[in-house]
């Protein structure tokens, strides 16, 4: 009996460690898009340059966390929600190690753009950036604490990063059409708009992770979404 209690104990134990680096890595995927924006916005270089050098230390820590994932397999070969958990966890660490990547695509841009006059004042990419945030911050609360519920409440706020991008897209086609040198930075621009979007997108499939974790069920976000209308982009 002994042994038992001692080796939950340790399971419990690698899986607080898990967790735990799992939220660091959302905390610095928040941080890399959050800033990008920022630096795109108020078009500061070395801001954009912090957050290209710190893509690395995103990329070493999914690594890790993957491999510490396949070395819990290999240890303590779990069943059930400890088991759902660790696969989830790996999948996870992948989306948020992805949406770094986006961050430091929009650094990218963000340096392209810093000595440009901007053809138009940066309102709806913060707004789309905001809204990641907010999304982010309640899928990690509700892996944090197993919590469906608030899982849940992110698939529909996907529908408004998809709005945000249609609203931009459509805004900057007029411009384009109006006066052609702005094709270029509104191509830039475009280019934000989607790689937020998509950003949105890779925390709906972390949701849909937190979900599977807490009842053992697979989900689909587009199940809980706004229907899509013909015609719409």
């Amino acid at each position: 009996m002994m042994m038992t209690i001692d080796s939950r104990n340790h399971i419990e134990e690698e899986l607080g460690s898990l967790k735990r680096e799992a939220l660091y890595l959302a905390a610095l995927a928040r941080e890399s898009i959050n800033r990008s924006v920022w630096a795109l916005k108020e078009r500061d270089k070395a801001v954009a340059m912090e957050v290209i050098k710190k893509d690395d230390e995103m990329d070493d820590l999914a690594r890790s966390i993957d491999q510490k994932c396949l070395q819990f397999l290999a240890r303590f070969q779990p069943l059930g929600e400890d088991l759902r958990t660790v696969l989830s966890i790996m999948h996870m660490a992948v989306d948020m190690e992805r949406i770094g990547d986006y961050g430091d695509n929009i650094a990218k841009v963000a340096l392209d753009m810093s000595d440009q006059l901007p053809i138009k004042p940066l309102v709806d990419i913060p707004r789309m950036a905001q809204l990641f945030s907010q999304m982010l911050d309640r899928c990690m609360e509700a892996f944090d604490r197993c919590d469906v519920e608030t899982a849940m409440t992110v698939f529909p706020m996907d529908d408004q990063m998809d709005d945000i991008e249609t609203q931009i897209l459509r805004e900057l086609l007029f411009m384009m059409m109006a006066k052609t040198e702005r094709i270029e930075q509104a191509t830039q621009l475009l280019t934000v708009a989607r790689t937020l979007e998509r950003s949105g997108d890779r925390v709906t499939n972390m949701a849909e992770r937190v979900i599977y974790i807490c009842t053992g069920e697979t989900v689909r976000a587009s199940g809980f979404r706004r229907p899509k209308q013909e015609g719409t982009l």
